[in-house]
This record gives structure tokens, C-alpha cells and sequence, in this order.
């Protein structure tokens, strides 16, 4: 458990120093400063008026305890990038980040407006504004980084603030002074030699002074300290349970951060892993992703490519460390010697070394890459069509490990049995860490004689969950329509067979066999009609065809303007388990009963099991009849 030293309240000068000579940082997990105008002023009026903003959280760093790749603060000198921090900001960067630029940077800061159009601005503050009884936001003055305002959009001078007379003139004091006792002295004695030594403006700015600047001055923020051995997770997870407003912390940057830390030269694991830009002799150069860097190598297809853009960075990581422990696990169980379990959750990614990294991602790419090949083989030729795309992590593990031994036709069938249980049993919807190393433990064992692995053993399909498949956000719907896909089906339009190569050209998606609006005419149930009993893959051109008629209208519409013969229309009708007699007749009913076997037949196949409950009670009853 993380140790935390609840520090006593530190003046926001003295932290605002130590952001500006590099005492304190970010860990570069952190995104970047993101506040617009608006924010930057209403945190000023705070501050001006003692109101709490927040306690910050810091992590005590050091050379000596380096976990993570650090960056300064925005606008702060360029020198401080040299200097290792004392501490990291985990909570208040965004507050700290607007403080330091708008009252201790020297130059404009670069925000944005509501709307997000960027803009560079000094901050100032109306003295006389700041006395009166009016709303003090109205007295933070945000000025263009020209320092003047104009009107008439744009097109007249307004109000000039570009040299120190001018300032005095308005009576604007500038922000980026405050902290400086120095420069505020002065500045003060030049305000009072303007206006001639006035008495009025001596009492005006010795009120603006005691009602203003000394609680600026005077303003303190309370820390919460980190010590710097808490451990990486429980960072992770402090900083994620204070940003739940902002950005979510992912695995993915905080192993970024930390590996950069042991990475030598300018490599890092993002660039690697997503391709960056870099200058060579003058030119700035693009670096290809792990994956684009494959494909440049070794070819690929496009169904491979879209499958792997589904893969995210984190997701690899996970892999990464199921990989390593079970081939950790191998190593020292094959010297007779005891080995941890093999695991990766989120403790164990985050204990994941560069060393590792760098030794597996190679055999992990080809692992997912050959995944992607056998997973296009199963009839998914795009990442929208990927039932789940978690469990793309154990099957690139298990291509990883197996490597040439996938080339065995029983092995392939093994995992496709094993890769069909998980679609249509449900089983990688949730947290699934532990399923990823059970199964690829399970899988390598019953491919070397074992019994069976959890997730066939365990997986089931109800035949009424057939009525509830309806749209792409069932992993068991996507599955239908690659298994006929996979089976080799033809488009209706011109009896093509729906490959890899028709499927990206003609653009396939799934669609209605008995269209809606029939349907609906019909009054056919909806959860009959809209299920995935009548939808197949077809292309856009067949489904305009179709029009919303009769199956038999739109049949003989089809042979009628030449696109295919009676006798090839009613194969391809038939490659996609459908009666031919039904659908010519506008048969639903008996269509309906008929392809809801043939699917359950297909998955069942598939599944290397039978389904169970296909002439239940329940089944007779929404179906209308037995599915057995």
C-alpha cells in the first residue's frame, strides 16, 4: 500500500519557484495542459481571493529512484530539461501548469478560447476594478500577446498595454510580476512617479496591495507526498482515482514512461509501437508502428491490416507479459526449478522489463500477426466484424508459442474449436486476464494430449439467444455471419463468392434475407424478422435490388435485368442456408424455422459440441417449433 505524507501547507510562490528552476515535474504518463482562457482567469480570482483550489499529489523523486521518464511543465525554461526533480505532480498539473505561466512565465501563455481556437495571452489586473464591488473576474484583464485589444471586430485599437508607461496608464498590473518582490517594487514606484506621486494613486495601490497581492503573495496549497518507493501500480491507481475527470491513465503510458527510463538513445516504446517522427540530415522523417514495419518487410493483406487496427497498445503489452511468464515458466520448470504461476494482470504487466519487451515483441508481432492470417481464415476479413478483440491477446500468444506447429491441421482445428467456444460461449466480454492465461496454459496442454481447456469445456449457447442477436454488439451475431463467410457464400447480385477480396471491394455488410418494410407490412414479429435468422453478409448492390419487396419479387428482379440465372441464383440462395422453396414462396414462417436450425447446426459444427435445448418447451414456444 502506497505511503502518504500529508505535508503542511506550502506557499504557492515557493512551488512555483521550484516548477521554474525544475524541482518539480511531470512524469511524462501525464497528458498534456489542456485550459483555456475562461479557467485561467476564474483560477486567478481565486487565488486573489484566498479560495481553496485543491490539494496537489506529488511523488518525491531522484536519481537514485528514477521509475518513470519525467518532462518540465509548460512554459517553463529550456534549461530545466537538464535538471533531475525532486518531486512529480500525480493531481493539479492543469491548475499548477495555468498558475505558473500566467503569474510567473515571462512570456505569453498559449491557452484557447471556449470555442478551442488557440491563443497566446498576458494576464494583467484592473487596480481600480479589483477595488470596487464588481464581480473580480471582471478585473483579470486577458490580453492578446501583442498586448493590445482592439474593437470593431479587430479592425480599431482599443486599449494599448505594450509598454510600462501604458500599463500605468490603465492601471493594469501584471501578473507575471507578482512573485517578484523585486520587479513589483518597482514597478510600484514607476506607478506612483507616472501619476506624479498622486496621493489618490498612492492609496489606490497601497489598497490594491493589501486586498490583493498580499493574499496572492501570501497563498498556500496543501501536498500530499508520495514517498518515491510507492510502488508503480499504486501510482497507476492514485493518479487514475484523482483524474476521474480528466484523461484515464492507461497501462500503455505509464510502461512508456517507466521504459524510458532504461531505454537507451532516443528510443521509446511509443514511437515503436505507433511510428513518430523524428529529423534526419534536416527532414523530418516518419518512423513506421511494429506492425507497419512487418507489413513493409514481409507483405500483407488488407483484411490482416484491418484486423490489426484493432490492436491496442495496452493489449499488446498484456501479451507481452503472458508470453514472457509462460516462457519464463518453461525455463525454469525445464531446469527442475520453481516458477510462478503464469498471470498477467495489471500488477504484472506493470512489472513488465525493457529487457522483455525487446526480447519477445518480435516473436509476439509474427504471434499476431500469423493470429490475424487464421482469424481471416474463420471468415472475419475486417476489425468491425472481430467478435472480440481481447481475444486477439491469447491467440497471438498461442501462435507465438506454437510457431510452426499451426501449420498441423489438427492443431488448427484445435484452435479454431477452442476460438469458436469462446465466440458463441460468451466468454471474453468482461475482465479476462485470468481466462487469457488459463486458456493458453489449457490449449498448449490439450494440443499436447490434455484434456480439454475452461473455455470449451464450459462454453453454451441457448437457441432462444438467437432471437436476441440483432446488432454488432454481440461478439455471437458477428460469429454467425463469419461462419458463413467462412463456409463460402455467394453474393445473391452475381453469384460471387463473398472472399476476402469481394468482401473489401463490394463493401459487405449484413442485411435483412426478408426485407423491414415487408416485414413490417406483414406484420411479422420483429424479434423474428430483426434477429439474426434473417440477416446474411451481402453487397450494397444486392441490397438495393432487394427494394424492400417480396423475396420473390426482388428474386425475379434480379434475373430479369441479367445480373445471374435462375438455377445460379437459387446456389447462391442456398449457400447462405436458406430454403430456396421458402423464399421463392415468401414462405417466413417456414424459412424462419429452417435457417434457425441450419445456423445452430453451423455453430454447433463449429463449437465441436452439441446445443442444448433445441426442442425445449421455451424453444416451441418463441420459435413456434422444434429446433432439433
Amino acid at each position: 500500500m502506497a505511503k502518504a505524507i500529508q505535508s503542511n501547507d506550502t506557499l504557492l510562490s515557493k512551488i512555483l519557484a521550484d516548477i521554474d528552476n525544475g524541482a518539480i515535474q511531470l512524469p511524462d504518463f501525464q497528458r498534456g495542459w489542456v485550459w483555456n482562457d475562461e479557467l485561467i482567469r476564474k483560477l486567478i480570482v481565486s487565488i486573489c481571493k484566498s479560495y481553496p483550489v485543491g490539494a496537489l499529489m506529488t511523488l518525491k523523486s531522484g536519481a537514485a529512484s528514477a521509475q518513470f521518464k519525467t518532462r518540465p511543465l509548460e512554459g517553463t525554461p529550456d534549461a530545466v530539461k537538464k535538471i533531475i526533480p525532486s518531486q512529480l505532480v500525480l493531481d493539479g498539473q492543469q491548475r499548477l501548469t495555468s498558475l505558473y505561466c500566467s503569474m510567473f512565465g515571462k512570456n505569453a501563455v498559449k491557452t484557447e478560447t471556449i470555442q478551442k481556437r488557440p491563443i497566446y495571452r498576458y494576464y494583467y489586473l484592473d487596480i481600480e476594478k479589483c477595488l470596487n464591488d464588481a464581480d473580480l473576474l471582471d478585473a483579470v484583464l486577458s490580453i492578446p500577446h501583442d498586448k493590445q485589444t482592439r474593437k470593431n471586430f479587430g479592425r480599431d485599437l482599443d486599449k494599448d498595454y505594450s509598454s510600462s508607461e501604458l500599463e500605468f496608464e490603465h492601471h493594469a498590473f501584471p501578473l507575471n510580476i507578482v512573485f517578484d518582490r523585486e520587479k513589483t517594487q518597482e514597478w510600484r514606484r514607476n506607478y506612483r512617479k507616472f501619476h506624479n506621486d498622486d496621493d489618490d494613486a498612492e492609496y489606490r495601490y497601497n489598497r490594491f496591495e493589501m486586498k490583493i497581492l498580499e493574499s496572492i503573495t501570501a497563498y498556500q496549497l496543501p501536498v500530499i507526498a508520495l514517498e518515491e518507493d510507492t510502488p508503480r501500480e499504486a501510482v497507476c491507481q492514485v493518479f487514475e482515482n484523482v483524474n476521474r475527470g480528466g484523461v484515464e491513465l492507461t497501462v500503455f503510458e505509464l510502461i512508456t514512461a517507466m521504459f524510458a527510463t532504461e531505454a537507451i538513445g532516443d528510443w521509446d516504446l511509443r514511437t515503436d509501437w505507433e511510428g513518430g517522427e523524428k529529423e534526419v540530415n534536416g527532414k523530418r522523417i516518419r518512423t513506421l508502428g511494429r506492425f507497419e514495419r512487418y507489413f513493409e518487410k514481409n507483405g500483407s493483406t488488407p483484411s490482416v491490416k484491418s484486423l490489426l487496427q484493432s490492436i491496442k497498445g495496452e493489449h499488446f503489452l498484456v501479451a507481452l507479459t503472458l508470453l514472457s511468464r509462460y516462457k519464463n515458466k518453461q525455463a525454469l520448470q525445464a531446469k527442475g526449478e520453481k516458477s510462478p504461476a503464469v498471470s498477467c494482470k495489471r500488477n504484472d504487466v506493470l512489472e513488465l522489463k525493457l529487457s522483455d519487451y525487446q526480447k519477445y515483441a518480435d516473436e509476439l508481432t509474427e504471434g499476431y500477426v500469423q493470429a490475424a492470417q487464421f482469424i481471416t481464415m474463420q471468415g472475419i476479413y475486417s476489425d468491425r466484424d472481430l467478435p472480440y478483440n481481447t481475444q486477439f491477446i491469447p491467440l497471438s500468444v498461442l501462435f507465438a508459442i506454437l510457431e510452426k506447429h499451426t501449420n498441423k491441421s489438427e492443431v488448427r482445428d484445435k484452435l479454431a474449436q477452442w476460438y469458436w467456444c469462446g465466440v458463441f460461449g460468451e466468454m471474453y466480454g468482461g475482465a479476462n486476464e485470468t481466462r487469457y492465461a488459463n486458456d493458453v496454459q489449457g490449449v498448449i496442454a490439450w494440443i499436447d494430449g490434455g484434456t480439454e481447456p475452461d473455455t470449451i469445456r464450459d462454453a453454451s449457447f441457448s437457441p432462444i439467444r438467437l432471437l436476441s442477436l440483432k446488432t454488432r454488439n454481440s461478439a455471437a451475431y458477428k460469429g454467425v455471419m463469419a461462419l458463413l463467410q467462412k463456409k463460402r457464400i455467394f453474393d445473391f447480385i452475381n453469384c460471387e463468392p463473398v472472399d476476402p477480396n469481394y468482401f473489401a471491394a463490394q463493401r459487405i455488410d449484413i442485411h435483412h434475407i426478408f426485407p423491414a418494410s415487408y416485414c413490417k407490412n406483414e406484420k411479422i414479429e420483429e424479434q423474428k424478422w430483426d434477429s439474426v435468422v434473417n440477416k446474411t453478409p451481402l453487397s450494397g448492390l444486392t441490397n438495393r435490388s432487394l427494394s424492400g419487396d417480396a423475396p420473390s419479387l426482388y428474386l425475379d428482379r434480379i434475373e430479369k435485368k441479367g445480373f445471374v440465372s435462375y438455377n445460379k441464383l437459387n446456389d447462391a440462395i442456398t449457400s447462405h442456408l436458406i430454403d430456396v422453396g421458402d423464399l421463392r414462396s415468401d414462405n417466413f414462417d417456414s424459412f424462419f424455422i429452417k435457417r434457425a436450425k441450419a445456423l445452430l447446426d453451423l455453430m454447433s459444427s463449429s463449437m465441436g459440441k452439441a446445443i442444448d435445448g433445441r426442442d425445449s418447451d421455451e424453444v416451441k414456444r418463441e420459435f413456434g417449433a422444434s429446433l432439433a
